[in-house]
Parts: structure tokens; C-alpha cells; sequence
């Protein structure tokens, strides 16, 4: 008797054992298809963790590859930034023959790289010298070429100008002292572009409830900005205070903002422009961040403001 209630146990058990089985496969099977799309729980976090990761460690190095050219020279911070201009004036043509424009890549990659050397041995005037040659070789080559039209002539023309013409002010800020103190000013307008783009999106991600431009760049906030600007404008106030005695505070306080708020232009531009072609990055270079014109946007227009109002207010 005691051992037909030991069978039966033995058989309830191994019921029960199957039924538990088959539910974790029922589970399991019903989660596949979330599984194949990566969507389960500890595949996005592993997949966030390792984004993090993956940007942390390739802004790392993108970071110290400019600090360091910065700091050794204004000849090396010159040569950073013609490389900087060709790279994202590429990144800008590959866009412009995705939404079906076909600019002369020779005469546009040279006035990119041409520009902030320009500037670094003749200073503004070199800078007016290269769109000269620019334009008589953008005419020459429209009237030789039957198959260029209009709108090529135009992005052929503003590719170069809008990478290496803006990024010139890089080099014409680091000339004003080619010691330290130069170094840190042109470091000024870089630094507080990342600090108005990590402020901005710390803030953004967590309060961030009013979208900035939603059809061009859903994950801006009006939170993100007003405290991006805030932390451009505490980059060149610490700046001031440390660094560059000649800067008044109010009027670094004034350069931070507007830096700010112009960067935050540039950034949404090359959001329009991809969003026009179709594109989410404008290339691969840097891993988590994209192409590198998605790492200068903002730098783009933020340096020409800084060296603007630098000049005009006597520290340059």
C-alpha cells in the first residue's frame, strides 16, 4: 500500500514537473518573437550599456585628440581642424548625393581643407582669398560642364563654406596667444559646446516635457535648452575668472549664451538636412555618435559666433 502512495507521489511530481516545463516553454516561446527584435528586458539594457559604453569611450578619445592639438599649437590645432573641415564637408556632400545633387567633390573637399589654413597664414584676408578661387573655379567648371545644373554649383559652393569657412575660427582664436592662455580661450568655445550638449540632454532626458522642434529633432526639449545654456554660460564664467583675465565676466556670461543658443541652430540645421535626405547620421566615423559633421554641428556656427564677439569686444 505504502508503496503505490510512493508511485503515485513519484507520478503527481513528474505531472507537475511537465506541466511547469511546458508552461517556461509556453513563456519562452510566446517571447521569441521579442527575442529575434532584441525588445526583452535584459537585451535592452545589455544594448544600452554597451551604447553608453561604446560613446563614452569614442568621445573620450575624440576629445583628447583635439585637447592635445589645441595645447601643443596653433599650428596643430590648424592642421586638426583642415582635416576636421574635409571630413565633415564629405560627410555634407555624401547628404547632398543622397537627396540627388551632384557637387564637384575636388574643388569643394580642397576650399574645406584650404580655408583654415588660409586663415592660419594670412588671417581674415587668406579666408577671402580662398572663396575667390572658389568661385571662379565653381564658374569655370558650371560653364564647361552641360550636365551641371544650378542647384550642384550651390551645395558645391556652401559645402566648403560651411564646414572649413566656419571651422576657420578655430585657428584665428587660437592665434591670439599661441601660448596657454590661447589654448584655453579656443578650448572655451569647444568645452562649452559639449557642456551645453551634455547639460542639455541630462536635463532633457529626465524633465524635458516641451518639445523644441519635434518634426526635426524629437528628443530636444525647451528644458534641455534654457539648461545647456546655463552650463555654456558656467563654462566661460569659471573661464574668466581662471584662465583669461581680460574677460569680463558679464561679457563671457553674454559669449556662453550666445554660443550657445547659436549651436543649438547649428545642431537642428544638420538635423533638417538629414531629415531632407533621409539619413539619421551623416556617416560612421565616430562609433555612437555618427559622422563627425554630427559631432561639430553645433561647433560649426558656436566658433564663428565666439570669434565674432570676441573681436568686437576687444579680446582678439
Amino acid at each position: 500500500m505504502s508503496g503505490e502512495r510512493i508511485d503515485e507521489k513519484n507520478r503527481t511530481r513528474s505531472v507537475g514537473l511537465d506541466r511547469q516545463v511546458d508552461r517556461l516553454e509556453a513563456r519562452r516561446a510566446a517571447k521569441e518573437g521579442q527575442r529575434a527584435a532584441g525588445e526583452l528586458r535584459g537585451q535592452r539594457a545589455r544594448g544600452t550599456a554597451e551604447k553608453l559604453l561604446t560613446r563614452t569611450m569614442s568621445g573620450a578619445i575624440y576629445a583628447l585628440v583635439v585637447l592635445a592639438c589645441l595645447f601643443i599649437g596653433p599650428f596643430t590645432t590648424t592642421l586638426l581642424v583642415a582635416a576636421m573641415a574635409w571630413l565633415c564637408c564629405s560627410e555634407f556632400f555624401r547628404i547632398c548625393r543622397m537627396g540627388g545633387r551632384m557637387p564637384n567633390e575636388v574643388m569643394g573637399l580642397a576650399a574645406a581643407a584650404a580655408f583654415p589654413i588660409a586663415a592660419y597664414f594670412q588671417g581674415p584676408a587668406g579666408l577671402a582669398i580662398v572663396l575667390l578661387v572658389l568661385l571662379v573655379c565653381i564658374a569655370c567648371w558650371y560653364v564647361a560642364t552641360p550636365r551641371a545644373n544650378i542647384a550642384d554649383v550651390a551645395v558645391t559652393v556652401f559645402g566648403p563654406v560651411y564646414t572649413g569657412f566656419a571651422f576657420s575660427a578655430i585657428p584665428l582664436i587660437r592665434l591670439s596667444d599661441k601660448g596657454v592662455h590661447g589654448g584655453l580661450l579656443t578650448f572655451g568655445v569647444m568645452g562649452s559646446l559639449w557642456a551645453n550638449d551634455a547639460v542639455a540632454y541630462l536635463v532633457g532626458s529626465r524633465i524635458g516635457a516641451h518639445k523644441l522642434a519635434p518634426r526635426i529633432s524629437p528628443k530636444k526639449s525647451w528644458e534641455g535648452f534654457w539648461a545647456g545654456l546655463i552650463g555654456s554660460a558656467i563654462v566661460w564664467v569659471v573661464l574668466a575668472f581662471v584662465a583669461v583675465p581680460a574677460l569680463n565676466p558679464l561679457l563671457a556670461a553674454f559669449v556662453g549664451v550666445v554660443v550657445g543658443i547659436v549651436g543649438v541652430i547649428g545642431d537642428l540645421f544638420e538635423s533638417r538636412i538629414k531629415r531632407g535626405a533621409g539619413v539619421k547620421d551623416s556617416g560612421n566615423l565616430i562609433p555612437g555618435h555618427g559622422g563627425l559633421l554630427d559631432r561639430s554641428d553645433s561647433l560649426l556656427f558656436g566658433a564663428v559666433a565666439a570669434y565674432m564677439i570676441l573681436h568686437f569686444g576687444g579680446i582678439l
